[in-house]
Parts: C-alpha cells; structure tokens; sequence
C-alpha cells in the first residue's frame, strides 16, 4: 500500500525543516541571564532566613571548637545515643575537639546522621547533597535527624548557580545522585494536615562553619 499525498506531503515539510537550521524563538530561554537579581544581604542571613521558613534549623560557628559544643548539646537535648557519620572528615574534626558520643555503624537505626553537603543555595534554602560528596546516598534521608556541617565558602544565591559549581566541581562526570533538599521532610495529603517526617528525617540542622573547607572527592 502506498503513502497517501496527505502524508506525503506532512513527511515533505518535515524534510525540508530539518535540512534547514531555525534560530530558537526564545534567545534566553537557555537561562542566560538572571530570574532573580542578586540582593546586597549576606548569603548566610538569606539562606538562614529562608531555611527557617522551611522549618529548618540554622546555627553559625567561628570555629571547630564552638561546632564541638554545639553538636555536642544536640546530642544531650535530642536523647541521641546511636549517632551515624556519613563522612569521616566530620567524625575526626568532632572527635579532635571532644565530642565522645560513640559512632554508630549502621544507618537502619540510628538516631540521628551527620553529613556535609556540596553546596547551600540561599534563595531557596536548600542543601545539596550528592553521592559523591563522602556522604552516601541515603544518610540525609533514612535518619529520623539529619545534620548536615556546612563551610561558608559552599553558599551560592540561586539553583542555578549550585548546577553551574556542580558542572565545574565534576568535569563531564556528574555524580549518579544529586539532591536538593529544603528543609525537614513534609506532607500534608493526610486530611490536609501538616505532618514531618514522613518522607525523611522530621528534623534537620544545617550548622554553618565559618572557617575551614568542605572535605574533597
């Protein structure tokens, strides 16, 4: 059975189009430039802010020291006794500034998990994590706590600046898993009431480190 000139001519036009090449209609639609403008506000200020918003709960530190004590009245005020690092970088700067609580190896029960993140977007206050950061891929999910250790040289302002860091941090090999997460887990489908937890940890700490640097690949 042959082509009707119907459909002939439809696969005709479709030919022609193709040989040709057509400018995109849309010029910026590749996010060239900015959907927010940058504000004047520390990015620290607007990510606690926003982070907050979200029921998140932000803290600052100057130092290793004051992050010891913080972590360490945590631990005392949350009843945390299993405590899971996902990245050991965290587990010995905390052990060299006397945190004793002991290690927990299993992240099925643990009480609470301490990760670090590849980046903080202020715009949005979101973490983003990545299987490639030292921090597993489940430790900021499975854990009814996440806390999640931070330098201040890892906020950016908005999403897109994170994905453009992300594409020069890994040349050509993004890591396999690359999540945003802002704030604790939450729904509200059940009788439209707010519920925490259902989907991931009901608690998260974002604690903000002002001196040192984020663990390497």
């Amino acid at each position: 059975m042959g082509i009707s000139p119907a459909k002939e001519n439809i696969l005709r036009k479709i030919r022609e189009a193709l040989s040709e090449t057509t400018p995109l209609p849309f010029s910026q639609s590749e996010g060239n430039s900015l959907l927010f403008q940058k504000p004047h506000d520390d990015l620290a200020v607007i990510f606690a802010e926003e982070f907050g918003k979200l029921q998140g709960r932000f803290a600052y530190c100057e130092n290793e020291a004051e992050l010891a004590i913080l972590v360490k009245n945590l631990v005392t005020q949350l009843h945390i006794h299993k405590l899971y690092f996902a990245n050991d970088h965290f587990e010995t700067l905390l052990r060299n500034n006397g945190l004793e609580q002991p290690a927990y190896l299993s992240l099925n029960d643990c009480d609470a998990a301490i990760t670090g993140c590849e980046l903080l977007v202020a715009r949005t206050g979101t973490i983003v994590l990545s299987s490639a950061a030292k921090n597993g891929r489940t430790a900021s999910v499975y854990a009814p706590v996440h806390i999640c250790i931070a330098f201040a040289n890892q906020l950016v302002y908005d999403t897109r600046d994170a994905l453009l860091q992300m594409k020069e941090k890994y040349p050509g090999e993004l890591p396999s898993l690359i999540s945003f997460a802002s704030g604790p887990s939450r729904t509200a489908d059940i009788e439209k009431t707010l519920v925490k937890g259902i989907h991931g940890p009901a608690e998260v700490f974002c604690i903000l480190l002002e001196n040192g640097a984020p663990a390497t690949r």
